[in-house]
């Protein structure tokens, strides 16, 4: 068992009775249902984009209509520092309930204003404007989602399996960009392609509305787990607080999300067009490798999450870094040359499986490094930051370099990232830190 391990069992565990933990368990439940709905809503605008960008963007042709509706979709993805600074603070100052609470109120709010839209046909220019206040609102809210779902699951799960508690935000996470595909693939079957582009695309952001509305009810029942007189820290929530005494914790996080972030949506986001405009697969074949491949995805966190409960956050994020620094070029540069769906889909697994020594501890590991007064701010903040710009980036860096034919300068990009997340994890204690000592 390694030192963080041995740490992990020598801190005392509270005995919990049956209800104490079911009360817990629900409260996973719930924040992790927010978070689903959040991903779904923030998701399920690239993959109907196709069929709404001609309302919206009335130009004859389709790729500068798909320009466009992806501005937009960039747009939200820069909100997220903002919305990781404001959320941060409020759950650092008013608490993680009313934090989350406004959160996804705010996102379904952005869905129901894109289901309710008028078009361009309508109103102009005045509907393209509104797509992008709707779209800023959701970026504002996911950006906020991320560090106060994080904190608060970690604070809320029982002690010992914390872990294996806080993989479910990934969990979720993943889960909601699966929905989100699903719902599409759904309507594709029942409507038309003249039905979908006339009224069928307004349907899953009507979806995401309504289960917004359900996640905000699980979440009003919620339990808060800061304390009074963290709240009225004079330091809590603040940029100053968080930078005087927790700089060196929070530019380690931002370290190894940077390389965590750009990992995580080189083998999502950009794998599918990379099996497609690089190793010469189907658009319907790459789709499906996919598809299956989240899904084993999503199942692996706990498991891993459970192993850095037995091994330590420390180990975890020493074997993704160097794992990843070691696979990556490997990985990629093999994909290029198969053609046989079944090795892709095995090659593809082999890599989620690496990234999943991070994504599964992601919101806990981060979590630990800082008290309860800015552990909000810090986690959101230097999640949002390195989000946006290395992996909000990820598929532009990789498209611009194979644009001008140095396309395996990428896979040396993501391995220098996973080398430089490595050796920020060296920075990592190896004891367990701030969480225990909270409640």
């Amino acid at each position: 068992m390694s030192t963080d391990a041995s740490a992990n069992a020598s801190a005392s565990v509270p005995h919990y009775t049956a209800a104490e933990k079911r009360h817990r368990i629900f409260s996973i439940v719930a924040a992790s249902s927010g978070n689903l709905v959040e991903w779904f809503d923030f998701y399920v605008y690239a993959f109907s984009a196709l069929y709404f960008a001609p309302a919206f963007f009335p130009k004859s042709d389709p790729t500068a209509q798909l320009l466009n509706t992806a501005g937009v979709f960039a747009a939200g993805f820069l909100m997220r520092p903002i919305g990781g600074w404001l959320f941060g603070r409020i759950a650092d100052r008013k608490g993680r309930k009313i934090s989350m609470v406004t959160s996804v109120a705010m996102m379904c709010g952005g869905s129901l204003l894109i289901a309710c839209l008028p078009t361009y046909a309508s109103i102009g220019a005045w509907a393209p404007f509104l797509l992008l206040v709707a779209r800023l609102f959701q970026g504002l809210s996911v950006g906020g989602e991320y560090g106060t779902t994080a904190t608060y699951m970690s604070e809320v799960a029982l002690r010992g399996q914390r872990g294996f508690f806080s993989s479910f935000q990934y969990v979720t996470l993943i889960g909601g960009q699966l929905l989100a595909v699903l719902v599409v693939v759904v309507l594709q079957q029942l409507l038309s392609n003249d039905e979908l582009k006339a009224w069928g695309w307004r349907i899953p952001f009507v979806i995401g509305a309504l289960t917004a509305v359900v996640a905000l009810y699980l979440r009003r029942s919620l339990t808060e787990t800061v304390r009074a007189d963290s709240l009225v820290n004079k330091e809590a929530g603040t940029i100053a607080g968080l930078f005087k005494h927790h700089k060196a914790a929070f530019f380690t996080v931002l370290g190894y999300t940077a390389g965590g972030s750009l990992i995580f949506y080189t083998f999502t986001v950009y794998m599918q067009k990379y099996l497609v405009n690089s190793a010469g697969m189907s658009i319907k074949t790459a789709s499906g490798i996919m598809t299956f491949a989240l899904f084993i995805y999503m199942c692996l966190q706990p498991l891993f999450g459970a192993l850095s409960d037995r091994i330590g956050r420390r180990n975890n994020m020493l074997l993704f870094g160097a794992l990843g620094a070691l696979a990556t070029v490997p990985i990629m540069s093999t994909l290029h040359q198969v053609t046989n769906p079944f090795i892709a889909f095995f090659l593809i697994i082999l890599a989620l499986a690496i990234v999943s020594f991070y994504t599964s501890i992601s919101g806990i590991v981060k979590a630990e490094m800082f008290p309860p007064e800015v552990r909000a701010l810090g986690v959101g903040l230097a999640y949002a930051v390195a989000n946006a710009i290395f992996g909000g980036s990820a598929e532009y860096v990789a498209l611009g370099l194979k644009s001008i034919g140095y396309e395996s300068a990428f896979f040396w990009y993501v391995t220098v990232m996973m080398v430089i997340a490595f050796l920020v994890a060296l920075r990592l204690p190896r004891q367990p830190s701030y969480l225990h000592d909270d409640h």
